[in-house]
């Protein structure tokens, strides 16, 4: 059971390493120098500024600069040492009993360049090889402690969701109602910060839009947009009011305990159109359609194929996932510690689910110059298929 302090049993950290030390194995890698937050955060149980080297066998070191002390109290790893400066941390492997690397394992996928560099100096006895994909791999398939803390994030996005409409009032800018969201998120837990793996990814709590300014692209690696407060943002709520009639897409995924579930729910003022309510019936159609066919086994790339198959069937090919040549070529992703975590559940993945793997499915409608419309929802795969975490109301919620 998770506890209310976040702390991770030592016995989930242990169990971490040695799988990742699994693949350090297989690819013939030393060990691993840990450096993202998240990833850290996975092996180690603290974000403080540190460094953790995990050898291929053996016990971890955890080496922290700012604040050694703290980093301790977090971490259930015993090894935990003070350096004052990274260029400390090839010696203090060396003093802490550990062999030099010949072939050290490194987040490449993340790791700026001049650090890359920096490191490359450091260890210049050794071979920097990229181990992202086994620590992603580890991460991708959730222990039963993971998935409690996933399934109280969907309990709290839920409990957030179901207070949205009191909220909505006509004429409040998008960023307002935004902003009074955002405050019930914090209310009930929500950690205030959304991790994203890939790079230049990044967002706040989410994305609220409203009527035309929903269907806005954006840089971001999803099918929603939105023209945000400035081009120095880019994305989700700017200054437009809000006005009945229109669909209100609400995009918030909720963090807890580093823990993310994504959820997307459609709300509007007054009544809206036939027209708005056949497409949210048919995005919950495709979603329905993929909660019965996702179970361990299937391939994430096929259940891609069968959703845009499904959307073109329903007579809503041209919009699926985004409008033109930029439209978006996945229905869902995978959820962790990061918003964007393995299994895609994107064109030509051949990724094949497994029980505890946590995917968000988002099937959504983009009608540019209109609106958006569509549906998310965080799931759990087990052996009897997937189990929702996320479970307000699914059709268009008019207040």
């Amino acid at each position: 059971m998770f506890t209310s302090d976040g702390k991770i049993p030592a016995a989930e950290v242990d169990d971490r390493i040695r799988r990742l030390q699994v693949h350090l194995e297989e690819l013939g890698v030393d060990g691993a120098l840990i450096l993202q937050k998240a990833d850290l955060y996975y092996y180690a149980g603290t974000v403080q500024d540190a460094y953790l080297y995990i050898p291929r066998e053996g016990a971890p070191l955890l080496m922290a600069r700012k604040d050694r002390d703290r980093a301790a109290a977090e971490s259930p790893i015993t090894g935990v040492v003070a350096i004052k400066n990274p260029k400390q941390i090839p010696e203090t492997i060396q003093k802490n009993g550990y062999a030099p690397p010949r072939r050290l394992g490194m987040e490449l996928d993340v790791l700026p360049a001049s650090l890359y560099l920096a490191y490359q100096r450091m260890f210049d006895g050794s071979t920097i090889q990229d181990v992202s994909h086994p620590i992603r791999l580890t991460r991708m398939v959730k222990s039963a402690y993971e998935l409690q803390i996933l399934r109280e994030a969907g309990r709290r996005a839920d409990e957030v969701y179901a207070g949205i409409g009191d909220l909505v009032r006509e004429g409040i800018p998008e960023v307002e109602l935004a902003g009074l969201v955002e405050a019930r998120a914090r209310k009930f837990g929500h950690q205030g910060t959304v991790r994203m793996r890939l790079w230049g990814s990044e967002m706040f709590y989410g994305h609220l839009m409203a009527g035309p300014a929903a269907a806005v692209p954006s840089f971001l690696a999803s099918p929603t947009g939105g023209e945000g407060t400035s081009p120095a943002i880019g994305q989700s709520a700017g200054f437009r009011p809000i006005s009945p009639g229109e669909p209100i897409i609400v995009d918030y995924p909720f963090a807890f305990h580093g823990y993310i579930a994504d959820q997307t729910r459609i709300f509007a003022l007054g009544k809206v159109s036939d027209e708005w309510l056949r497409a949210q019936a048919a995005m919950i159609e495709v979603q329905t359609m993929l909660r019965e066919t996702a179970r361990p086994g299937v391939l994430a790339g096929e259940l891609y194929d069968m959703a845009v198959a499904r959307a073109d069937a329903l007579g809503y090919g041209d919009h699926f996932m985004g409008a033109g040549p930029e439209r978006i070529r996945f229905v869902g992703h995978g959820t962790g510690l990061e918003l964007d975590e393995y299994p895609f559940i994107a064109q030509g993945q051949k990724v094949t689910l497994e029980a505890g793997m946590c995917i968000a499915l988002e099937p959504k409608l983009i009608f540019p110059g209109r609106g958006v419309t569509g549906i998310e929802n965080t799931h759990i795969v087990t052996a009897d298929g997937l189990e929702p975490l996320t479970t307000f109301e699914e059709n268009i919620v008019l207040v």
